[in-house]
């Protein structure tokens, strides 16, 4: 009996375990999520960080002038 498994991607022919790889890739949605949120989080830390200086100054006066 003669029991091979294999596929064919492009032109890269693959073995069972090239296969089971291919199947654990996330779904194309997932993928588009997940590069969004890449872009995205250098954007939102950077206005964390320019945020962050002002509220410490506003802490700041705000402290002093409770004195």
């Amino acid at each position: 009996m003669f029991n091979s498994r294999v596929g064919v991607l492009g032109s890269t022919v693959l073995d069972e375990k090239g296969i089971k790889a291919l199947a654990e890739l996330p779904g194309l949605d997932q993928l588009r999520a997940n590069i969004l949120g890449l872009i995205q989080a250098p954007a939102s830390k950077l206005a964390r960080l320019m945020a962050t200086p002002g509220s410490q100054v506003a802490r700041v006066v705000k402290a002093h002038s409770e004195k």
